[in-house]
């Protein structure tokens, strides 16, 4: 499931999130979003060969990014 163009808000989200759709919220290329993904201190979990960002750790580390 991908997010759309017109998310207005956090809670619009869906429960998880793929890199495409973290690209899409933080205004940023995919390129980006991936290296954002593999950084330390970013919410993001790997299964098999997808990274998966759950939202309420995504909401967390929004509200305080360098935590």
């Amino acid at each position: 499931m991908h997010i759309e163009n017109t998310i207005k808000s956090l809670d619009e989200l869906p429960l998880s999130l793929s890199v495409s759709d973290v690209a899409k919220v933080l205004g940023i290329s995919k390129h980006n979003a991936y290296v954002l993904c593999r950084s330390k201190g970013f919410p993001s979990v790997r299964v098999g060969r997808r990274i998966i960002v759950p939202k309420p750790a995504f909401q967390k580390w929004i509200e305080n990014p360098k935590a």
